[in-house]
């Protein structure tokens, strides 16, 4: 089978294949390979009601505990949320269906933080000295990325113009 990019590669079955090779890129960015399993399998996913920790640890083939601590990172990060069945004990995780734009809204707050730290730290350099330009640096960089280039409101954009057709 060829790849998109016209190169030879075996993809196996979808949702299986994609599954590995988000976990093999996941991994290569330093976090675990399971929890890019897990991630991958609930992007994936057709349950709307969720999927139970049971079936993630076997999806990932993880045990309860490694679905339990990687949930929770991912959860953190805001891959994931934790829902609730009625009359059910039991947790459910499930994907929203714009997570990358969860997490652009996410980052943004970080860089936000980010740039009012280097603004406090910039009154805090010497003028002219090394660190007052990386810190200018840091804080012009952040600045740019917040205000030069919009990403939350033209990802935004970008969705409604794909799903009018455009």
């Amino acid at each position: 089978m060829k790849a998109q990019d016209g190169g030879p590669e075996d993809e196996g079955q979808f949702p299986d294949w994609f599954i590995e090779s988000f976990a093999d890129y996941w991994q290569s960015m330093g976090s675990s390979r399971i929890e890019g399993r897990i991630a991958a399998y609930l992007m994936v996913s057709d349950a709307p009601e969720g999927v139970s920790a049971e079936e993630l640890a076997e999806a990932a083939g993880a045990s309860r505990g490694s679905v339990s601590t990687y949930t929770r990172s991912l959860m953190a990060a805001g891959f994931v949320r934790l829902v609730r069945r009625p009359d059910d004990r039991a947790h459910y995780y499930v994907m929203d269906e714009d997570v990358w734009g969860g997490f652009l809204d996410k980052e943004q707050g970080y860089l936000r933080s980010q740039r009012d730290l280097a603004a406090r730290a910039l009154a805090r350099t010497s003028p002219g000295g090394p660190a007052h330009q990386r810190v200018r640096n840091m804080r012009d960089y952040l600045s740019w990325l917040l205000d030069v280039q919009q990403l939350p409101r033209e990802w935004r954009r970008f969705k409604a113009e794909r799903d009018a057709g455009g």
